[in-house]
């Protein structure tokens, strides 16, 4: 039964994998057996995820990528093939925050949010379908959207309306690419626990909103690791064009 979880023999590309959910997804598909090309503008930043992985046993390379620069994606896609062959796992975490108000939202916030969120999770999925079409192989794409994505909440306007887009595109793309043996599914995780909202959630306010939360605590890294899994192995071999929620209920309470 494990070798249904197995993705030995894959390579998997993992943007925004310097900190946050995407670290944590590279060491989880590194575990799984797959070798890993981890992604972020800044190489440095990667540096400590690369011993990580290698000193447990596993298999990684690191390469500079811009997900709002179609050049930057190609470079990257490029390394990744010369040193570890053709990417057939494509894991678009890459993304950015954004908590202003309506009101306050100007063409600058809006475009980079955009452009991160949404242009690049189509960039980096197109160039790489585009590279597995052309090696007639089939692989999977999972984009990570957002609860916020399903459910809104103020001060969120272009954080969520990124990410609805991001689940709508994703069932775009699956349509179209299911032909090529290609599966495109998202994730959309609920509140987990990261160094980027650690201090939020360890204020008065943040604990009072974790009690609002059906399940009454944060999400823990590892317990998206099942769901990572599910949709990146031959386990999920006859799902596509889904979204994923783990939230601890909080969409069962949206209702």
């Amino acid at each position: 039964m494990t070798d249904l979880f197995s993705l030995s023999g894959k390579i998997a590309l993992v943007t925004g994998a310097s900190s946050g959910l995407g670290n944590h997804f590279a060491k989880t598909l590194a575990k799984a057996g797959a070798k890993v090309v981890v992604a972020a503008r800044r190489r440095d930043k990667l540096d400590k995820l690369v011993r990580e992985i290698t000193e447990d046993g596993g298999e990684v390379m690191a390469v500079t990528m811009d997900v709002t620069d179609l050049g930057s994606i190609r470079a990257a896609y490029d390394m990744a093939e010369k040193q570890m062959g053709l990417v057939d796992i494509i894991l678009n975490n890459a993304g950015v925050a954004d908590s202003k108000a309506f009101l306050d939202i100007d063409d600058d916030s809006w475009d980079f949010t955009m452009d991160t969120n949404l242009k690049g999770v189509m960039q980096v999925a197109q160039e790489g379908c585009k590279r597995l079409v052309a090696a007639d192989k089939g692989g999977v794409v999972i984009n990570i959207s957002s609860l916020l994505g399903m459910a809104f909440q103020t001060l969120q306007t272009s954080y969520a309306t990124s990410k609805a887009a991001v689940i709508h595109m994703t069932h775009c793309m699956a349509s179209e690419m299911m032909r090529y043996n290609i599966r495109v599914n998202s994730i959309a995780p609920g509140y987990f626990k990261t160094e980027m909202n650690a201090d939020f959630f360890d204020t008065d306010r943040g604990k009072a909103y974790i009690r609002t939360i059906p399940i009454r605590r944060l999400g823990q890294l590892d317990e998206l690791d099942g769901p990572l899994l599910l949709l990146a192995s031959e386990a999920s071999s006859f799902i596509n064009g889904t979204t994923l929620v783990v939230d601890g209920g909080h969409m069962v309470k949206s209702y």
